[in-house]
Formats: C-alpha cells, structure tokens, sequence
C-alpha cells in the first residue's frame, strides 16, 4: 500500500496495474467468468476453494476499489484548483 505522501495519480496508477494483473491470475486460475461485478463476489466465493487465494481476491478487490476512490478524489481537487 502507498503511503499518504505518496498518493499520485502516476503512483496510484502503477498499483493498480499490479493489482489488475494479480487479479487476472486469480480469475483464470479459477475461471471466474461474470457478466456483472455482483456476480463476481458469489462467484468467487463458490469457486475459490484456497481460503489464502480467496482472502487474496478479497484484498485486491477493496485495495483496488480504495486506490479508484483516491484517484477520483487526486483528480478533481486537480480540477478545482
């Protein structure tokens, strides 16, 4: 996780590609296919059969959800300065 002084679009970025990558590891390895972010949660939850990769998938949902909300906050201060 990025430290508070090092939240920059251009940081934030970088962790979110290596958050995405991780994630697409774990959507193949267990084939999570769905048609809605929902659905993705139940369907990872069924198929996920590794508590470790489970809680994993977990993390990088929340960590990637909080880095989109910093990102969104970064850019419209940006906006209105």
């Amino acid at each position: 996780m990025l430290l508070l002084d090092e939240l920059t679009i251009e940081n934030i970025q970088t962790e979110l590609e290596a958050i995405s990558h991780e994630m697409i590891d774990l959507i193949k390895k267990y084939n999570l296919s769905a048609s809605s972010q929902l659905e993705i949660i139940d369907m990872a939850q069924n198929n996920i059969k590794d508590q470790k990769d489970y809680i994993r998938f977990l993390e990088l949902s929340l960590e990637g959800r909080i880095y989109g909300e910093a990102a969104t906050s970064i850019e419209k201060e940006n906006v209105s300065k």
